[in-house]
């Protein structure tokens, strides 16, 4: 048997349930693993909301660390007692004990505990993708980032300014904005009273900056755009105010030829030995100082909505993990 969170309608956290199931053991090609730690991500409330449909009912969450248990037949590159982490479906980390497919797992260093491992797979991984090859960041460069406070911002933060960045951030409070700087953030906007163009203008002189890591979404969409130099990378990367409306792609044309992806971590990880090379990338800049975790709230794992309710009130900073 395992505890878990599943739910079975859509909606708010509310209709996340805290139960018992059984477990089999390990198909060919899977792991058991016991979690010690879970990570909580904004992609979790898309799933419980609909935003992001998936088959009901269902387990949740994407990113946890633990321990191997058993393994199925044909796994030969690990074995029970590896400590391990992974960022990635299927859906169900939210669990005690669960079995998922061993290609999808890494073996987490020594030197990094399993909350480090749950708080830093997806936020990090993602951040990887973002600066070294959906728009690699170069010394010298101006970045924008939303959320800078949030878990994938400060990471973001440091990461590019290691990389000889300049950093502009947008928080939503000043105890959000005095967060940011410490972690790397060269210039803070609060986008509550300031606005977000006009601000980054004159901080680049006018010129505008070279990429805006947006992933806010409905909100924040236009005015990002605003804010790139000619032949700039608008790279949106989440919904947390609601999806981008349709727009004229010819607009792109009239503000400067700019450059606009939707990446995701799932299409840039599909390959194995993308997801290792990435997951090395990660653990050697946390490993060498350069980026420092800031896990900043913990909760039960069976007080997951309590955590969600956190989560999209906007009252987090960093990461957050789930404790079994």
């Amino acid at each position: 048997m395992s505890r878990l969170i599943r739910f079975e309608r859509t909606g708010g956290p509310e209709v996340l349930q805290w139960v018992e199931a059984d477990l089999a053991p390990p198909a060919p090609g899977e792991a058991q693993l016991r979690h010690h730690a879970v990570g909580l991500n904004y992609i979790d409330t898309y799933h419980r909301s609909g935003l992001y449909p998936v088959p009901l009912p269902s387990g949740i969450g994407l990113e946890a660390a633990g321990v191997v248990e058993a393994v199925g037949e044909g796994v030969t590159d690990l074995r029970p007692g590896d400590r391990v982490a992974y960022a990635g479906g299927p859906l169900g980390a939210y669990a005690e004990r669960r079995n998922i497919p061993a290609d999808r797992l890494v073996r987490l260093p020594d030197a990094l505990s399993f909350e480090q491992g749950a708080s830093m797979m997806l936020q990090g991984l993602t951040a990887q993708y973002l600066l070294r090859r959906t728009y690699r960041v170069q010394p010298g460069d101006t970045i924008l980032i939303h959320a800078a406070a949030g878990g994938v911002g400060l990471i973001v933060c440091q990461w590019a300014k290691a990389l000889g960045a300049t950093v502009i951030g947008t928080v939503g409070s000043d105890e959000k904005a005095a967060l940011a700087r410490q972690y790397g953030c060269d210039h803070t906007i609060v986008y509550t009273r300031e606005s977000v163009s006009g601000r980054v203008r004159e901080l680049t002189g006018g010129e505008g900056v070279a990429v805006v890591y947006d992933s806010i979404g409905q909100d924040t969409f236009m005015d990002s755009l605003a804010c790139l130099r000619p032949l700039g990378m608008m790279v949106t990367f989440g919904n947390a105010s609601g999806p981008v409306a349709p727009f004229d792609p010819g607009l792109l044309g009239k503000m400067g030829s700019l450059f606009l992806t939707r990446p995701s971590l799932f299409a840039y990880s599909a390959r194995r030995d993308d997801l290792l090379a990435m997951a090395e990338d990660l653990f050697a800049v946390v490993l060498s100082g350069q980026v420092r975790l800031s896990i900043n709230q913990r909760f039960p794992l069976q007080d997951a909505a309590t955590a969600h309710r956190e989560l999209e009130a906007r009252r987090t900073t960093g990461s957050t993990v789930l404790v079994p």
